[in-house]
């Protein structure tokens, strides 16, 4: 390998992990304040060389997301504030306004699902693969589900390449996650048929196909749609 394939290969890498980085940025995970992980760790968490990692921070820091602090380390700096628009925890939801609060994410996901097929990256794609599996493993532990269908629902808006999607639907929360906690992994069934739907949407999304990822988009929000129907007709 010469020179220029070792620069082009570092400059890839260099480029996944801003991408990855931003994207934990964008959904939360790390807060403006919080210190980013040690180079250490992100040297062991992404497999890459520290070289890629001081680039990448470079990167983060001319971007305005990040600042170093001499001795600190890299802290995450507060973006502009978007107006809250909450919907409480899903308990607290009226079912007239858990069926409007469907009927309204419809409207906006399943274009960003369309959206997200056409422009995803490849680090993205791989953030979606992650909460997939994340929410596959958390069968059994509510808080966990929820938070996971979350952030898959969030990270097919960020991969649309469109901030709105992505603000509007950070603003809502996990209580936007119709299904109550103590419900949603309860029943073995219901809980795979969400997991296959997630997986369809995925699996449109890693082709390219904008027209499939919009029809299971909204198969999976008309599902949802019957799984609370029938859920408080149980009750």
């Amino acid at each position: 390998m010469d020179g220029r394939q070792r620069y082009g290969d570092r400059l890839s890498r260099t480029q996944e992990l801003v991408a990855r980085l931003t994207a934990r940025i964008k959904e939360g995970v790390i807060q403006p304040g919080e210190r980013l992980p040690t180079e250490g760790s992100l040297v062991q968490t992404y497999g890459v060389s520290r070289t890629v990692v001081r680039e990448a921070i470079s990167r983060l820091q001319a971007a305005g997301l990040v600042e170093t602090r001499h001795g600190r380390g890299s802290f995450v700096l507060a973006q502009p504030s978007t107006t809250p628009f909450e919907v409480g925890e899903a308990g607290e939801l009226t079912i007239e306004g858990a069926l409007e609060l469907i009927e309204f994410r419809t409207a906006l996901e399943v274009e960003a699902a369309a959206l997200a097929a056409r422009r995803r990256t490849g680090a993205q794609l791989a953030d979606l693969r992650e909460s997939l599996d994340e929410f596959a493993a958390s069968a059994g532990n509510p808080s966990a589900a929820v938070r996971a269908d979350f952030t898959f629902h969030l990270r097919i808006a960020l991969a649309a390449g469109n901030r709105y999607f992505a603000d509007l639907l950070r603003s809502f929360g996990p209580g936007m996650i119709i299904m109550h906690r103590e419900r949603l992994p309860a029943n073995p069934e219901r809980f795979a048929r969400t997991a296959g739907e997630h997986e369809n949407v995925y699996a449109a999304i890693e082709r390219q196909d904008a027209e499939a990822a919009r029809a299971a988009a909204r198969v999976h929000l008309a599902n949802s749609r019957v799984r609370l129907l029938q859920a408080q007709q149980a009750q």
